[in-house]
C-alpha cells in the first residue's frame, strides 16, 4: 500500500486543515512558553504555561493511529490492544469499508517499500496526511502528532477554538497559502466550504471563481486556468 488514498484526502481538507492548525498555534501561543500532557485513559490533554501554569487549554483527545519506524507500520487505534476508547476510528473504518479503501480497513498498515531514506521525515508527513484525512472524513478538528518514545501517536483534538470563520480566513490565507500543499486548489476551497459550514456559490459554470458567505461576511476566490488560487477578494 502506498497510502495515496489518504493524501488524496488529505489534500482536498488541505485548506480547512492548515487553518485550523493556525488556529491552534494561536491559541497555544498565546501561552507563552509552555507544555503538554496527554492523558488517553482519562480523555484529558492540555496545553500549560511554564510561567503562569493556571493558564491552561485543555481539550479532549482522539486517538487516530500509531506510526512506528520499528515494525514500519501504521496501526489504526481500533486495532490496537487498548483498543479505540472513543470511536472516532469507527467513521474511518466505515468510510474505508464504502469506499474500498484498504488503507482505512486494515487494522496494520505496512510502510511501503519505497519509503524515503529520510525516515523521520516520511513518518511526519503519513502522520499529517492521517490526520488531515480523519478531518475530512469526520469533520473533527485540529489535530497533533505526539511523540511516544519512537512512535508517533496522532490525535483529533476537540479544543475550544473559535469557529472557522471567512473573515479569519481571508486574513490568514495569505500567509498560510505558500506552504499549503494542494494537488487540486479548487476542490479544497470547496472542501474548506464544506467543512467549515459556509455557503459556497459558484460564480459561472466554469467554476472560474467560488465565493463563499458566513455571518462575518463574504469573500470570493478567483481560480486560474490550472485551477490554481489567483486572488482571495473580500466582498463589501
Amino acid at each position: 500500500m502506498t497510502f495515496e488514498t489518504l493524501r488524496a484526502l488529505a489534500d482536498r481538507a488541505a485548506l480547512f486543515t492548515a487553518l485550523r492548525q493556525d488556529q491552534l498555534l494561536s491559541a497555544t501561543n498565546a501561552l507563552g512558553e509552555h507544555r503538554w500532557d496527554a492523558d488517553l485513559d482519562a480523555g484529558t490533554l492540555t496545553f500549560t504555561s511554564v510561567e503562569d501554569p493556571s493558564r491552561v487549554l485543555a481539550a479532549t483527545p482522539h486517538l487516530l493511529a500509531s506510526i512506528a519506524p520499528g515494525p514500519r507500520s501504521l496501526m489504526w487505534s481500533w486495532a490496537l490492544p487498548e483498543g479505540d476508547r472513543t470511536g472516532i476510528t469507527e467513521q474511518l473504518l466505515a468510510y474505508g469499508a464504502e469506499h474500498g479503501i484498504p488503507e482505512l480497513t486494515q487494522g496494520e498498515v505496512p510502510f511501503p517499500h519505497d519509503t524515503s531514506d529520510d525516515l523521520g521525515a516520511w513518518i511526519s508527513q503519513l502522520a499529517h496526511d492521517v490526520a488531515a484525512a480523519a478531518m475530512e472524513i469526520t469533520g473533527f478538528s485540529p489535530c497533533l502528532a505526539a511523540p511516544v518514545g519512537d512512535t508517533t501517536a496522532v490525535l483529533l483534538l476537540d479544543a475550544p477554538l473559535e469557529p472557522l470563520t471567512v473573515a479569519a480566513a481571508v486574513d490568514a490565507l495569505p500567509r498560510l497559502l505558500p506552504d499549503v500543499r494542494m494537488r487540486d486548489q479548487r476542490a479544497s476551497v470547496w472542501d474548506l466550504g464544506r467543512l467549515a459550514g459556509w455557503r459556497l456559490t459558484w460564480t459561472d459554470e466554469a467554476f472560474s471563481a467560488a465565493t463563499v458567505t458566513d455571518a462575518t461576511g463574504s469573500a470570493t476566490f478567483r481560480f486560474d486556468q490550472y485551477a490554481r488560487i489567483a486572488a482571495i477578494t473580500p466582498v463589501s
